[in-house]
């Protein structure tokens, strides 16, 4: 019996020790690496641009994003705001703000993935030579379309911007945690993989692609994750996404607490969904076809959500901790406790480099805390429990 619970606490921690190790080069890689060069360097021309913001009841809050993405357009590049499955005014206050406004109304088929395909199709007759997407409720720090466009342009590749989530104003819950685990996804890990001229997943908001790409790329889709799922298939079909963090776009976490969980939802249950289905195909087709950067995407996709990482490796310490008492092989404890101290020290690493700013030293604290209200989420999708497609989120 302790040989075969040895075995099996041997082969669960196995497979977590993967992206244990991708997870801590990672960081390792844009702390130590990201300063030497890695960084795109793009020429300045580019040809016209074509921003499309997919819209879901928005109509009260799409002032902003739109604003923002005009003062930075050119003479010739277009703004299209897919008005989709609205019950709301957001046709009208698009077009108020000078937008070209479509209007998609197919409540048999809801998601942001259908929304693109409409745009996408619309801008067909005219096509532009780079589509950019903006969500509807970001905001574009000065000269990220033209540096999206510009890049985009030379590299000729999907291209991702830095795209992080903040605190809105006057929120009552506490979402520093939140606001330094998301930057080490969006921003540290991908700074690495650019270091070590690696691609990087896309994020769903600040993504530029060249229009033969866009154009054949399968959109239409109801996947609660599907940028994700995007840079992927484009990734297969050898168009890589490409990282660029001169070129920055942000949103706001939910101001509520059902928001904030539906956001989580979302986001995780769609990640570790990919993880299962996905993760194992694509590493088995990239070493059949000996591809580097798809290998590179795979195993980053297998880093689950950071907090349900550090969980499991903690249970894994703890139990074949145990289990070695009784009896069992002492190799189990050895490497989950080496993956736990790898992944605690990339993760102060992160902090002490790019995240004292949004989570200060006193604010540590907060981590177990935030950690232990995930659990119910990772557990809903561990079971299986289904996320709708898309939800807008309570931004008020």
């Amino acid at each position: 019996m302790t040989l075969l619970i040895s075995w099996c606490l041997g082969i669960i921690t196995a497979f977590f020790a993967v992206p244990a190790a991708v997870f801590f080069f990672e960081i390792l890689a844009a702390s130590s690496l990201s300063k030497r060069g890695g960084l795109l360097k793009a020429d300045r021309s580019r040809g016209r641009v074509a921003v499309i913001i997919p819209a879901h009841n928005e109509g009260v809050g799409l002032r902003p994003t739109v604003e923002d993405v005009k003062s930075q357009l050119r003479e010739g590049d277009r703004l299209v705001v897919v008005a989709d499955n609205c019950t709301d005014a957001t046709a009208a206050a698009a077009a108020s703000l000078g937008a070209e406004t479509i209007v998609r109304d197919d409540p048999t088929r809801i998601g942001k993935g259908y929304a693109l395909d409409y745009g996408v199709n619309y801008l067909a007759a005219d096509p532009p030579d780079t589509v950019i997407i903006i969500d509807a409720d970001c905001r574009l720090e000065a000269g990220t379309i033209n540096e999206l466009a510009t890049v985009c342009a030379t590299m000729r590749r999907p291209i991702q911007s830095r795209y992080l989530m903040t605190a809105p104003i006057a929120s009552s819950i506490n979402h520093q945690v939140a606001e330094f685990a998301w930057r080490v996804k969006n921003w540290v890990r991908p700074i690495g993989l650019n270091a070590l001229h690696l691609p990087c997943q896309l994020m769903g908001s600040g993504m530029a692609f060249p229009w033969e790409i866009i154009r054949s790329a399968e959109l239409a889709s109801g996947h609660i994750v599907e940028d994700l799922k995007l840079g992927l298939d484009l990734a297969r079909t050898g168009h890589a996404p490409v990282f660029c963090p001169s070129a920055t776009v942000t949103s706001c976490f939910a101001s509520s607490t059902d928001g904030t969980n539906t956001q989580r939802q979302r986001w995780e249950h769609g990640h570790i969904g990919l993880i299962l289905t996905a993760a194992p195909a694509l590493l088995m087709a990239a070493l059949k076809r000996k591809d580097p950067r798809l290998f590179a995407l795979a195993l980053d996709l297998t880093v689950p959500p950071l907090s349900l990482l550090i969980l499991t490796l903690m249970a894994l310490v703890i139990g074949s901790g145990l289990a070695n008492l009784c009896g069992a092989s002492s190799l189990p404890f050895t490497l989950s406790l080496t993956c736990l101290a790898l992944i605690t020290a990339a993760t102060i690493l992160a902090w002490f480099k790019f995240g004292r700013d949004v989570l200060p030293l006193k604010s540590l604290a907060l981590i177990p805390s935030y950690m232990a209200a995930k659990l119910p989420h990772y557990s809903a999708a561990l079971s299986g429990r289904r996320v709708p497609g898309w939800i807008r989120s309570d931004r008020n």
